[in-house]
């Protein structure tokens, strides 16, 4: 399941592409598929997630077609303007001084390369901590509710110019809300198992109906804002 959109990320034959913040792959295989000819690396600090992403690339393609990396994001193993593109999902709501993390993504990226970034939807965001503390409390948890045109702003300051922004995932915020609201539950809610199903179904199936209803939601439920960025060829953005 994509967040990011490929159709806004310009990744051209021989490029360059990091998925920073990879979990168990998503966006570095969706690049190797979408992009044979680019180079793909996924880092995290997650070696399970790691050998689980190295394992349904091979499952999904039959051979090696991304590199994975173990590594601490505030100090990434790369040279200065290494990368084309940077693809950094889901991340920075979990990391407390997010700032520092930008920067040195500002560090490895070439100048005119992209940035895509996606944080949780402020407002729908707000009602799972509402619902249930232990959302935000789990290990590895949220730390941050985004106002995303102030993280646009952040990031603008950082030397990149602002290109687009959407939102994804609508179908799954209620999800999470039903989940929240159950979160102390000792056996799983019905509504909440029956949700799930859909989603996988869904995913599975890509049918039509589901494709259409998520589109018209998305601009108003969508769980996930994402936003496209360009770095600037100079100091003046």
């Amino acid at each position: 399941m994509l967040t990011v959109n490929f159709k806004h990320i310009p990744i051209r034959a021989n490029d360059y592409v990091l998925d920073l913040g990879c979990g168990e792959g998503r966006h570095a295989i969706g690049t190797a598929y979408y992009f044979p000819e680019s180079t793909v690396i996924g880092l995290d600090l997650s070696f399970q997630d790691l050998q689980n992403a190295q394992s349904k690339s091979r499952d999904f393609f039959g051979k090696k077609t991304c590199t994975f990396i173990q590594a601490n994001g505030f100090h990434l193993p790369f040279s200065n303007e290494a990368f084309d593109h940077i693809i950094c999902s889901e991340v920075l709501e979990h990391i407390q001084d997010y700032q520092a993390f930008l920067i040195e993504i500002t560090r490895i990226l070439k100048p005119g390369g992209s940035l895509s970034i996606s944080v949780p939807t402020r407002w729908p965001e707000k009602i799972c901590w509402s619902l249930a503390e232990e959302y935000a409390q789990v290990e590895g948890g949220h730390v941050h509710i985004f106002n995303l045109r102030q993280l646009s702003e952040d990031i603008v300051q950082l030397r990149f110019n602002f290109i687009r922004q959407h939102k994804s995932h609508a179908l799954h915020t209620p999800y999470w809300w039903l989940k929240c609201m159950f979160w102390n539950a000792k056996k799983e809610n019905i509504l909440l198992r029956s949700y799930h199903k859909l989603l996988v179904w869904d995913l599975l199936k890509r049918p039509l109906i589901t494709r259409a209803l998520e589109q018209i939601l998305n601009p108003f439920l969508g769980k996930s804002h994402v936003a496209y960025f360009k770095k600037a060829h100079d100091k003046t953005v």
